[in-house]
């Protein structure tokens, strides 16, 4: 799975996930993209189930393009443990997604196959999600 090598935070705090996403919203390697259109944190987890998918589509030839880094911490504290202590430990690291961020591309491989691995992948996501084809 998808872990940052290094941290300059260890903790991070949550955040919020308003308006539109900035950067990474056209294609810029493959012909067929995932984009996501409602905004989600992505954990590691999702993304790497997402991975899996997409390879078993290209296994004949093909490549796919991870545009996502899950790159903000998450902690949690353990169950029945009462108020204060400070903040809990880090259990998951995920990627803040934006409407209109591609998250996965794909290319060599035929547009119909693409589409059905795409939304393949897109059901292991926690958001909404649209298939794009390069012009």
């Amino acid at each position: 799975m998808l872990v940052p090598k290094r941290a300059k935070y260890r903790k991070q705090f949550r955040g919020t996930m308003g308006g539109q996403s900035l950067r990474g919203s056209y294609l810029s390697f493959g012909e067929y993209g995932l984009k996501a259109m409602s905004a989600s944190w992505v954990s590691s987890r999702q993304i790497e189930a997402g991975r899996r998918v997409l390879t078993r589509y290209t296994a004949k030839g093909g490549r796919v393009w991870i545009r996502i880094f899950p790159d903000k911490p998450v902690s949690d504290k353990p169950p029945e443990v009462r108020m204060g202590g400070g903040k809990g430990d880090i259990v998951d690291y995920v990627a803040v997604v934006r409407p209109g961020r591609i998250i996965f591309e794909m290319g060599g491989i035929p547009e119909e196959l693409a589409k059905e691995a795409l939304e393949s992948a897109s059901s292991k996501l926690p958001l909404k999600t649209k298939f794009l084809k390069r012009d």
